[in-house]
């Protein structure tokens, strides 16, 4: 029987099972970044969770469909608040010095979501089932809050239109925060509109025809809130109602918590029936400071500093998701002497695998610490165990290193295929220079999930799979040492 997979579940307060409405299929909804700037590590933290989540479940031979957002625009300065006041966090990047290379917000948003995209491959990441934008989804919005409006969930006033707290008796359940008129005084930078009907009340829609980014809707020009956008997306691409929902946990309140309040009252129903949410990440024991040089994006370290992003993924996920991570330049040294251990443990097995087999207790030693390292992703992801059973399997493979050969190879390399698989860490070294091609990350990735489904005997999803590989320009080669991916020759080369 596998493990059960059991989840810390915000909404509750308890770690419970991981359910679906469709038995085996996972519809996870993970909010993404607001590409303003290059993602810094601690949304890295948080994305490698939500990505621990998708193979573990894959692991279990669940179908997933995941979701992970992209906000390029309505996310504002003051976002931490019912209601925020301050500037579009795109249109204040466009006036700042960085924002001086490029010709206008659009370009910006651009660049910004590549190089997103461009860190997540290179970090092991799986490729979501969509990558949504806010701007690409503007019609399912502004349909959204006309609903709202004919609810009577939602108001206009001239500056905004305008969610109605009171109209959904419900809010809070998911923070706590269910006093309104706590809210009313402990709330600070909220927008200073005279017919807002709660200070609580926050925006579906701002009025601005001098916003960078605009569209016209039956409100007149302007563009919407930061929270309708997650609802909406979420929901087109996966139901009214989710299995899984996810993301940091200074989302929780109020961003959490708004999508939750507009999904109901449009919907009537259960938005999420799971909330998971990462702590936060700090950085020799403090808050990350651009003043301090402790402040890093992705590519500072792996450009900049020629980190291995494996080993930098191995770091951000040493701590359990639901536990604070407390970032420093000597975990990163540790892991980056772990991932020494995965590469020299591949290329034993692999030189070993035209030698005679003297290890026949290796197979069934590494399928022990496989199923060992499934159980601890299980028991609420706790990767702390689930990366030392990673490591133990290391140990079983360097103390038989002489005596490996053939079957005994085989299995050594098949385990480290299936750490990758559940763990998303490459034993195969590649250069930390950030130029590697995302299409070949992704035929990777996708092979991996093939072989998960393949060893599940999941041979429609498997086919799927290649078929999308071939897509990407790729071929799967199946040997005996695993399946190795290959680009496929255009007809020139061949002749």
């Amino acid at each position: 029987m596998p493990p059960i997979f059991r989840l810390g579940d915000t909404m509750t307060g308890e770690v419970r099972p991981l359910t679906t409405l469709d038995p085996g299929h996972l519809r996870f909804y993970s909010c993404g970044p607001t590409v303003y700037n290059y993602a810094h590590i601690g949304n890295f933290r948080t994305f490698i969770n939500s990505d621990l989540v998708v193979r573990t479940a894959q692991a279990l031979g669940w179908r997933v469909s995941y979701v992970c957002n992209i906000t390029d625009v309505g996310h504002l300065t003051q976002d931490d608040v019912a209601d925020a006041s301050g500037d579009d966090k795109m249109a204040k990047a466009l006036k700042s010095k960085e924002g001086e290379a490029f010709v206008n917000v659009w370009d910006l948003a651009e660049h910004y979501a590549d190089a997103f995209k461009s860190d997540w491959f290179r970090m092991g990441l799986i490729k979501p089932l969509v990558w949504p934008r806010a701007t690409q989804h503007m019609r399912e919005q502004i349909t959204a809050v006309e609903e709202l409006i004919e609810k009577g969930h939602a108001y206009q006033t001239k500056d905004a239109v305008y969610f109605r707290i009171n109209s959904f008796s419900d809010h809070g359940k998911l923070s706590g925060n269910t006093n309104k008129d706590e809210l009313r005084t402990a709330v600070r930078d909220v927008v200073l509109d005279p017919e807002k009907e709660h200070p609580s009340d926050f925006a579906l829609w701002k009025k601005d025809d001098k916003h960078l980014m605009q569209w016209y809707s039956p409100w007149g020009w302007g563009f919407p809130g930061w929270h309708i956008e997650c609802s909406v997306m979420a929901m087109k691409y996966l139901g009214e109602t989710l299995d899984l929902h996810a993301g940091g946990e200074d989302l929780i309140f109020p961003h959490h918590e708004s999508e939750i309040a507009q999904s109901e009252c449009l919907t009537g129903k259960v938005f999420s029936n799971h909330w998971m949410h990462s702590r936060f990440l700090l950085v020799d024991g403090e808050k990350m400071s651009k003043s301090k040089g402790t402040f890093y994006s992705v590519r500072d370290l792996v450009e900049d500093q020629g980190i291995d992003p494996m080993a930098l993924r191995l770091s951000l996920m040493a701590v359990p998701y639901s536990k604070p991570l407390n970032f420093t330049m000597q975990g990163l040294a540790d892991a980056t002497k772990n991932m020494e251990r995965l590469y020299e443990c591949a290329r034993l097995s692999s030189d070993a695998l035209s030698r005679p087999d003297n290890a026949p207790g290796v197979a069934s030693a590494l399928e022990r610490v496989y199923d060992e390292m499934l159980e601890a992703m299980c028991d609420d992801m706790n990767t702390s165990v689930a990366i030392a059973k990673a490591l133990e399997g290391t140990g079983v493979i360097f103390r038989e290193s002489a005596n490996l050969g053939g079957a005994s190879a085989h299995a050594a390399l098949h385990f480290l295929n299936r750490v990758e698989a559940l763990l998303g860490i490459r034993s195969i070294r590649e250069e930390a220079t950030g130029q590697g091609d995302p299409q070949e990350a992704n035929a990777e990735t996708l092979m991996n999930a093939r072989m998960v489904a393949k060893q599940n005997k999941d041979f429609a999803a498997a086919d799927r799979l290649r078929l999308e590989i071939e897509a990407l320009g790729f071929e799967v080669r199946d040997t005996p040492t695993g399946p190795v991916l290959r680009r496929k020759l255009s007809a020139p080369e061949i002749q």
